[in-house]
């Protein structure tokens, strides 16, 4: 599966080659940090995705990989079965949306929140903007620190 590797300057979405086959994409998506304006886990990914597909493949319930044209701009979606997805808004660049299935969600998200320490320095700090609703978190993302993350999971 895809492999998120977080920068101080950028997050790259390493695709593998049956990623890339199935959204019909021969490079790695790369969002520039200071483009990322909320992050968001949800358990139904599929209700997220928006618009009609312009390239890329979909089984419904089954996979989603491509980009799906919005009116807001176009969307990158890697969704698999019914697991746990990061819904990233964007403010700039290619996309408005990611939408990435992921088995380490909560992690990559708790790495987002404002203040969140760089390996090996304290606990990191509470955002006292984040929401709990409906089993979803929403948590505004600063342009900080991430961590890599991998989506393996099958």
């Amino acid at each position: 599966m895809a492999n998120l590797r977080v920068h101080n300057d950028r997050l790259e979405v390493h695709l593998t080659p049956a990623e890339k086959s199935l959204a019909l994409r021969s490079a790695d998506v790369i969002v520039q940090r200071d483009d990322i304006r909320s992050a968001t886990i949800t358990d139904d990914p599929w209700i997220w995705i928006r618009g009609i597909r312009r390239r890329g493949t979909e089984v419904p319930l089954v996979v989603a990989a491509g980009v799906w044209k919005t009116h807001g701009g176009s969307d990158f979606v890697l969704v698999k079965r019914k697991r746990q997805a990061v819904v990233l808004e964007l403010s700039g660049g290619e996309f408005a949306r990611l939408v990435l299935s992921t088995s380490r969600a909560s992690e990559l998200i708790d790495r987002l929140k404002v203040g969140a320490p760089v390996e090996g320095e304290g606990e990191p700090e509470s955002d006292p903007d984040d929401t709990e609703q409906g089993g979803e978190s929403a948590h505004h993302v600063p342009s900080d620190v991430f961590a890599e993350e991998e989506t393996s999971g099958d």
